[in-house]
């Protein structure tokens, strides 16, 4: 990259979903011009009333931007985008950079960092971000950076409208797995919150007063504030947090765990509540994580059903 692109790059934001448009949206605010591309092209359709460029394919951004940033579901929707027979990894050339604020694998993303410099000269900063959409739509989200440190040096411009603070992890994949013990946290809390809410419930508490009683303390948190709420109040739309990515993420870190023969008892459970929350029919497999709760009140009403059935048996002997 030559000193008046470094100056002014040319980013483009492939991936305007749940947490890309508002990280987009932000850019734009900023000042920074963006070229955007999606799958579904009516998502980001939108960002173009607000100054955005569209671009014709994610091809055609490639080839225009000095940076490139994805913000996709999963590792395989990220090594499709990169290097199927039509992946932007064929028209990209030495200068550029990746910026994969997706949440993937941190093996499939040092394979891929690999291949990419190898291939084509690009380099790749791995950059998962903590903080969901009101960190997104602030410029305050926390990012986990993997990668050489002159090479997150040079996307600062994209940091600096998005982030509070940038954390430098490691080389490539470390962000990614930084990202992963990040999710080990809250994908235990929300299960635990919404066990909490459910217990105090049933001791007759008012669950709506629960998270604004817990506000300062040590029990107190980011997720209680935002989900616990919305559990509380069986309030689930909009989805601000997809039970499914939270359900792929704790997937994942069992997984490398196992790789590791880590001991984590914890997140083993959590991976089990995850896939018995959505089979469950009061949660569902396309849930925000909100619903949570409605399996622990399930649950608790499947308990009591049964053990009343159970004393009208005894009692019928």
């Amino acid at each position: 990259m030559h000193d008046a692109e470094a100056a002014n790059p040319r980013i483009g934001f492939i991936g305007t979903g749940l947490i890309g448009t508002p990280m987009v949206e932000r850019m734009l605010e900023t000042g920074l011009g963006v070229m955007v591309w999606n799958r579904t092209i009516a998502k980001a359709e939108p960002l173009a009333a607000l100054g955005a460029v569209l671009a014709e394919s994610a091809r055609a951004l490639a080839k225009q931007c000095d940076i490139v940033c994805l913000c996709l579901t999963d590792t395989q929707a990220v090594e499709t985008l990169m290097f199927a027979d039509d992946g932007i990894a064929g028209v990209m050339r030495a200068g550029q950079t990746v910026v994969d604020f997706s949440s993937i694998a941190p093996d499939a993303t040092v394979r891929m960092a690999t291949r990419l410099r190898a291939e084509r000269g690009t380099v790749w900063v791995d950059a998962p971000v903590s903080g969901g959409l009101p960190a997104a739509r602030a410029g305050t989200l926390i990012v986990f950076a993997g990668g050489e440190a002159s090479d997150i040096a040079r996307v600062a411009p994209v940091f600096n409208a998005l982030a509070l603070r940038v954390t430098h992890m490691g080389s490539q994949g470390a962000g990614q797995f930084a990202k992963s013990c990040n999710q080990m946290i809250v994908a235990c809390n929300l299960m635990v919150i919404g066990e909490m809410l459910a217990f105090a419930q049933s001791a007759g508490i008012k669950m709506s007063r629960m998270p604004g009683a817990l506000a300062g303390g040590f029990a107190d948190s980011l997720p209680l504030q935002i989900f616990g709420n919305r559990m509380a109040r069986h309030v689930d739309t909009p989805r601000i947090g997809a039970l499914a990515t939270f359900k792929k993420d704790i997937d994942q870190v069992a997984r490398l765990a196992a790789e590791r023969d880590a001991y984590v008892p914890m997140t083993s459970r959590a991976v089990e509540l995850y896939a018995e929350a959505m089979a469950h029919v009061d949660v569902g497999v396309d849930a925000d994580s909100s619903r949570l709760i409605r399996l622990f009140e399930a649950m608790r009403h499947d308990s009591s059903a049964a053990s009343e059935s159970a004393a009208a048996g005894d009692a019928s002997r």
